[in-house]
């Protein structure tokens, strides 16, 4: 079977590597595409918003049998609403069901009526009483906007004056470009962060190695929020009875309530949890893998990656057993110089031997026979070892055989 790719970043790359595992894959398609991709996947120059474009492709290849689209855009817009519109076999889920993403007034509104744990909020889509509601809300705080922003539409204000920066960045100058003037101001939740990604075919859930990443861009957890600049997987932080009561009170209630809703998501579903001194929250969902978390979590997956996206979309997840690695992943992006601010691009990348470790791309092309920069996020070096230790050493040794001009990467991935 041919397999279609949607996305062009990191994520897309480890799925792409995963699906080359499987006996039953033949051919992998990737749009956008990226240099490192490219080396294993053929790529294909249409942008992830256009549907009429992969539509077209997708009728002129029949021996496509499955379209996997990754990234949360197209997801909310309704990609795979279109797919099987027309016919196509598509893995992630539909629009009214990535909804639980693409708003997080939808989704904090979905865990109040099911009481599943999150921080208290309030939402706004007038500029002036979210203001007022600053002036007297006690700090720090959370200003969030609603809609898709890239990962990067969450601010942690400590005083009034940064909350109203943040206000007037999404309500009013609409800096993230998601073209939505709500926001949700949330209280500030203390604790240490795990992300859960799990596969669930609207019924069942079944859960991949917890991990961790690091949103801040500098070493200590300092400067701006990133998409993420490293992962680790699994955490040693999350417990069995972590995981006992998230399976109990956040995983399965969420699934059932989307399903109530005649919102049945299918695909996989991302938990942003955070461990409190009264107990694991949810601080975000996601509607498809996390990235740079996937480069670490698939990397210790053991069972076809294909099996289980068939498993997920003909609804007998339940049937399917999913194996993983003992081991432990750390993923370290090297990111370029600016990031997650302006940037330029095609500066020169250099790779040489990594030996056992795998360097997955996200913002990388090919120019005049150079591999170069192409996005913020270049790459990422993915290490397995037997602990946490072992693979943050194998992972910084490994990418001190990368160098990207102007670029620059945490050095404290793993140990905080």
């Amino acid at each position: 079977m041919d397999i279609f790719v949607i996305g062009g970043g990191g994520r897309e790359h480890a799925i792409v590597h995963a699906l080359n595992q499987s006996k039953r894959v033949e051919k992998v398609y990737c749009a956008p595409s990226n240099a490192g991709i490219n080396t294993e996947a053929e790529g294909v120059p249409l942008a992830v918003s256009d549907f009429e474009g992969i539509l077209h492709f997708l009728a002129t290849h029949p021996n496509i049998g499955l379209t996997v689209v990754a990234p949360d855009n197209p997801l909310a817009d309704g990609l795979v609403n279109e797919l099987e519109a027309k016919g196509f076999r598509a893995f992630g889920p539909r629009a009214e069901a990535a909804i639980i993403e693409a708003s997080k007034k939808f989704a904090k509104q979905l865990m109040k009526d099911n009481h599943i744990p999150t921080a208290a909020y309030e939402s706004f889509t007038d500029y002036g009483k979210a203001l007022a509601y600053v002036e007297s809300a006690p700090y720090p705080l959370v200003v969030k906007a609603d809609g898709l922003a890239y990962g990067k539409g969450v601010v942690i204000c400590n005083h009034f004056d940064e909350a109203a920066r943040a206000l007037d960045d999404i309500m009013r100058r609409d800096v993230f470009g998601n073209r939505n003037p709500c926001v949700v101001i949330e209280e500030f939740l203390c604790g240490r962060e795990v992300s859960v990604l799990a596969f669930t075919d609207g019924k069942t859930v079944k859960t991949m190695p917890s991990s961790q990443d690091h949103k801040r861009a500098y070493d200590g957890d300092k400067g701006p929020n990133t998409g993420g600049m490293g992962a680790f997987c699994p955490s040693p932080y999350y417990t069995k009875e972590m995981d006992a009561y998230a399976k109990e009170a956040i995983f399965l209630p969420t699934v059932q309530a989307m399903a109530a809703m005649g919102r049945k998501f299918k695909g996989v579903l991302y938990f942003g949890l955070i461990m409190c001194a009264d107990g694991l929250k949810v601080l975000e969902y996601n509607a498809r893998f996390g990235d740079p978390e996937t480069q670490a979590v698939l990397s210790l997956l053991k069972t076809d990656l294909l099996d289980i996206f068939e498993a997920v979309i003909d609804e007998r997840l339940d049937e399917i057993n999913i194996e993983w690695s003992n081991q432990t992943a750390v993923t370290v992006v090297y990111a370029s110089g600016g990031y997650p601010g302006s940037y330029a691009k095609g500066k020169a990348v250099r790779i040489a031997d990594t030996g056992d470790c795998f360097v997955y791309h996200a913002g990388t092309a090919v120019k005049d026979g150079n591999l170069v920069t192409n996005g913020g996020r270049v790459l990422a070096v993915t290490a397995r070892g037997n602990n946490l230790s072992d693979a943050r050493t194998k992972a910084y040794a490994a990418i001190e055989h990368v160098r990207i001009e102007d670029g620059f990467y945490r050095k404290d991935i793993g140990t905080i």
